[in-house]
């Protein structure tokens, strides 16, 4: 397998560090190579709630924040080279890489990533060449929003237009919401509509979005050891909900762009 260079942009802040971090790492110890975007080429930063758990209530506290050793593979991440040099979104040229990872983040900071007109035109190439794309949690919210430019399917519809796809649940948003409103607020609100909501409304019909298992809300998170995660793979793109799928998500995102050259 020869290596490829994979694009992972991220906002200036709020990303989610096991989500980020764990595809980075499963794609550096697979040979790859990770190039990192930012929207002025500053290094980004990640929710410091979920890595430090700071404000979160205590009770809850291990639950919702980053397992430790998703931290310490963060830590990793945040002292490379490549997360220290991102390059500007502005200055992105698709035809360079080979694949690309949308990571999510509920953190108020997701918004200018997730509205971010440079990196729509970037999605949708990807997916218009039928490169490997990999998303997770509200990166599936990115993907959604990014219209096809010249895939006659789509039509100028989402790239999404007739794929399978899954991304963060109503249940797990709003339970989340619901669980920490009394001290911070709308923190697990990114917009006013629920992601699972504004996903769907982009998808040619609702039963292409798949919630996965969970009674009601799945709460425990897979491992490095138990990468049992739940994805939906439809063609070149790779899907998962949150942070509990992450070593899953990283595991057959490995795999998918292994199978290309």
């Amino acid at each position: 397998m020869d290596p490829k260079t994979v694009l992972m942009p991220l906002p200036h802040y709020g990303f989610d560090p096991t989500e980020s971090a764990v595809p980075w790492r499963a794609l550096l110890r697979a040979g790859h190579h990770v190039v990192f975007a930012t929207p002025d080429g500053e290094p980004a930063q990640a929710d410091h709630r979920m890595v430090t758990g700071k404000g979160l209530p205590k009770l809850l506290r291990k639950s919702l924040m980053a397992r430790a050793d998703d931290v310490r593979v963060y830590r990793d991440m945040e002292g490379s080279d490549a997360f220290r040099q991102p390059i500007e979104y502005e200055k992105i040229q698709p035809d360079e890489y080979d694949a690309l990872v949308l990571t999510g983040g509920h953190d108020k900071g997701m918004r200018p990533y997730l509205e971010s007109a440079v990196l729509d035109r970037v999605v949708a190439h990807f997916f218009d060449r039928d490169k490997p794309v990999g998303a997770i949690c509200h990166g599936t919210l990115l993907a959604a929003r990014s219209q096809s430019l010249d895939n006659p399917e789509c039509n100028g519809r989402s790239v999404l237009w007739g794929k399978r796809t899954t991304g963060l649940t109503r249940k797990q948003e709003m339970a989340a919401y619901w669980l920490t409103r009394a001290t911070l607020g709308d923190y697990y609100r990114t917009y006013d509509m629920p992601m699972m909501d504004d996903l769907i409304s982009h998808l040619r019909t609702s039963t292409d979005y798949t919630a996965g298992p969970g009674t009601p809300v799945p709460m425990i998170r897979d491992s490095d050891e138990r990468p049992n995660g739940f994805t939906v793979k439809d063609g070149n793109y790779l899907s998962a909900r949150w942070p509990g799928d992450a070593h899953a998500f990283a595991r057959e995102l490995v795999t998918l762009i292994g199978t290309r050259g």
